[in-house]
């Protein structure tokens, strides 16, 4: 009966979908993605010869956290061609012509025929799944087929579903992997209560990208331009609830320039920025601009994560709502952290920094401005909050060597 239920809401999820998909575009991009996703498979893996490694993750935000170790096995074994597969527009648009990738797809909806399907034309040697997309038939179809399906930097906490007494299919699916690495040592604990015992405690691989970033980054020279020697301060993926909170603090430090980067582009959100936002503003897509401009706005995805070396401080959006956004970006280069206090606490990251005063929850426009005072008038108070969120990241790279390391010894001769 649980298997019936499950398929019957994957089916639900494909009707509703089609429902919206005629006043929604992102719905309307997941289902044009995914038509004749055979033949698109096909046309890319059919007579291959080389073995196949399958990374899939949820969206764009899932594919950065997987990229260390994506192109770490694809230094170590080259002879790989990779599938890249995205539930997501998010991370499809973005990544599809992704130069490490043999070919970038959506994930089929997650039936029993098209598992049987998808493994048939694909035939993967090893998968790998980031962080959270635990699908029943995918999973399934892998360990009857004898696929190692791995995931990677997965938190559990003891509210989801495979810890409860009705979540016996969901527990299925975790003892259907080849292994988990898991973020803490409380995950562990909470599987190993539930008898899933191939279980490691890595940490983060977005450590390991983050790291990267600060290593490899490269100027931008139109935000270069805009930042122009001044102080600035960097909104990362904020909506709506955030901006109510910022925009206060925008309009009255007038010494401090802005960037703001809303986590969804579309004309709403821009519309919402205009009116809140008194100080002169240009969007990115009409730089370059005149020099005496205050505030940038962001119309366009996947640069975020470079803006944040020309930042000072940084505001990062979602804990009003469904949840925090990534804060790690930000935190790499060393920028002392601000985000909402509503719903930050399932991020290990995030519960962490403000433990070690790197960042600070607020509840309000109030608080928000009373944060960033005080750090902004202390300047050996600023400096130590920004080593704090530094050496965070630091401290904690090491996951990808830790999962390739197993897929040395146990997986691949």
């Amino acid at each position: 009966m649980p298997l019936v239920l499950y398929d019957f809401a994957v089916w639900c999820f494909g009707v509703i979908l089609r429902l919206v998909s005629p006043f929604q575009q992102k719905a309307k991009k997941m289902l044009q993605g995914r038509s004749h996703w055979q033949s698109k498979l096909k046309g890319d893996f059919q007579g291959l010869e080389s073995p196949v490694v399958w990374f899939h993750c949820a969206s764009l935000g899932e594919f950065e956290q997987g990229r260390p170790l994506l192109e770490s096995f694809c230094r170590v074994f080259p002879h790989y061609k990779v599938l890249l597969t995205f539930f997501s527009p998010s991370g499809y648009d973005v990544q599809k012509s992704y130069p490490h990738a043999h070919a970038v797809h959506y994930l089929p909806w997650d039936t029993a025929s098209n598992a049987r399907e998808f493994y048939n034309i694909v035939k993967p040697k090893v998968s790998f799944i980031i962080k959270y997309e635990f699908w029943y038939h995918l999973i399934t179809e892998g360990k009857d087929r004898n696929v190692p399906v791995m995931v990677c930097s997965s938190i559990f906490n003891g509210s989801q579903i495979f810890f409860k007494p009705y979540g016996g299919l969901f527990r299925k699916i975790l003892l259907n992997l080849e292994h988990i690495f898991v973020q803490d040592c409380k995950s562990l604990e909470l599987l190993k209560k539930i008898g899933i015992d191939s279980v490691t405690v890595a940490g983060d691989t977005r450590m390991d990208r983050v790291a990267a970033i600060t290593e490899n980054t490269t100027d931008n020279e139109l935000v270069k331009q805009f930042v122009n020697g001044h102080e600035t301060f960097i909104i990362g993926s904020s909506w709506p609830q955030d901006i109510s909170v910022i925009a206060p603090l925008v309009n009255s430090e007038t010494h401090m320039k802005f960037i703001i980067a809303p986590h969804e582009i579309n004309h709403n959100q821009l519309v919402q920025l205009d009116s809140v936002i008194e100080r002169s503003s240009i969007r990115y897509s009409e730089l370059p601009g005149p020099s005496e401009v205050d505030v940038l706005i962001i119309d366009t995805i996947g640069i975020l994560s470079h803006m944040y070396q020309y930042g000072k401080y940084a505001y990062i959006g979602g804990a009003f709502g469904k949840g925090l956004h990534n804060i790690l970006e930000a935190a790499t280069f060393g920028l002392p952290l601000f985000f909402g206090d509503h719903n930050y606490q399932k991020f290990r990251e995030a519960v962490s920094l403000a433990e070690l005063k790197g960042a600070f929850p607020i509840n309000d426009a109030k608080e928000l401005y009373q944060a960033y005072k005080y750090l902004d008038q202390n300047e050996n108070l600023y400096q130590q909050t920004s080593t704090i969120c530094r050496n965070f990241v630091k401290e904690n790279t090491g996951a990808t060597k830790i999962i390739m390391d197993h897929v040395l010894t146990a997986l691949i001769p």
